[in-house]
């Protein structure tokens, strides 16, 4: 295998992003997941029933669904006030929101990627963070990761100012976990280096034009690997709502975690895995919303559709 440079240390700074975001509102479009009549949840069902677009851009199948089953996607309002109702009546914090999410987020890594499955030097993963909220949660993933006894490196290309993201990063550098300074832009030298990369660049409604050059370079990047992508709420990219933007040429990731319920453009997810992590919204929030998504197992903190 051959070697990448040396390229890691935890002090290092990297560019950062003008003005601190803290206070800026949590948000994460929610939707609706339809069980289907017969076999258990598979993805192609899931393909189907996250899907509603208007009928203008159904395709045959998404309209034989419309039909019997009208799925209910949480709308801007919708989200905004699901949102409301963790943090303010329920008293959610947004750190715990994100550390909720940012746990599972690694469950799910570990149960596609089992540990004793692995070889010591299977073990090694690349988390890619952008400066927004989808940034944070990848910190927290690492965090877990390495709690795991995975062997996890960050690439943190352009930093918040967020007070949360400094000290994400912080408990990072404080657990040893290194940050690379740059991303090698022969790729098989992270291909040769790297068991799966996990995907934390950009969130629902964060364009790649929003975060800067550095971001995009990484997301073309990350198009060319070969080896197993694994992408936290939507691939960065992705038009949240209709899939549309870089899904055409885009990230193709092999795992989708969904946090709290898939967005609309889970519907055009094509890989082997996907999950949901979402056991932390409460039972009377799900029935408000309308939320009829699959149930967990045991003390799972993530369920496969």
């Amino acid at each position: 295998m051959r070697s990448i440079p040396k390229l890691v240390s935890p002090s290092v700074p990297t560019q950062e992003l003008g003005q601190p975001t803290l206070g800026v509102p949590f948000s994460w479009p929610h939707c609706e997941l339809l069980s289907t009549p017969g076999p258990p949840l598979h993805l192609r069902a899931v393909e189907l029933s996250v899907r509603c677009c208007s009928p203008a851009r159904r395709g045959p199948a998404e309209g034989r669904l419309a039909s019997s089953h009208t799925p209910l996607i949480l709308g801007t309002a919708e989200a905004a006030a699901l949102e409301r109702e963790l943090l303010e009546d329920y008293r959610f914090g947004r750190q715990q929101l994100v550390e909720l999410c940012g746990h599972a987020s690694a469950v799910a890594v570990a149960k596609v990627f089992p540990l004793p499955a692995l070889s010591r030097k299977q073990r090694t993963v690349l988390v890619v963070c952008g400066p927004e909220q989808n940034g944070a949660v990848g910190l927290v993933c690492a965090r877990h990761l390495r709690v795991f006894e995975y062997e996890p490196t960050i690439f943190y290309p352009t930093r918040s100012l967020d007070l949360l993201h400094r000290d994400l990063t912080t408990q990072c550098e404080k657990m040893d976990i290194p940050f690379l300074s740059y991303l090698p832009t022969e790729v098989q030298l992270i291909n040769d280096a790297y068991r799966l990369v996990v995907d934390a660049v950009l969130g629902p409604g964060v364009e790649p034009c929003e975060v800067g050059g550095p971001c995009i370079r990484t997301l073309a990047t990350l198009k060319l690997l070969s080896i197993p992508l694994v992408s936290l709420d939507i691939p960065s990219g992705w038009d949240a709502e209709t899939g549309g933007g870089e899904t055409e040429d885009g990230l193709r990731p092999d795992v989708l975690v969904s946090l709290t319920a898939p967005k609309r453009c889970a519907g055009r997810f094509s890989g082997r895995h996907h999950f949901v992590a979402g056991r932390f919204v409460p039972d009377d929030v799900r029935r408000k919303f309308a939320l009829r998504l699959p149930g967990y197992t045991g003390t799972d903190c993530v369920v496969a559709l």
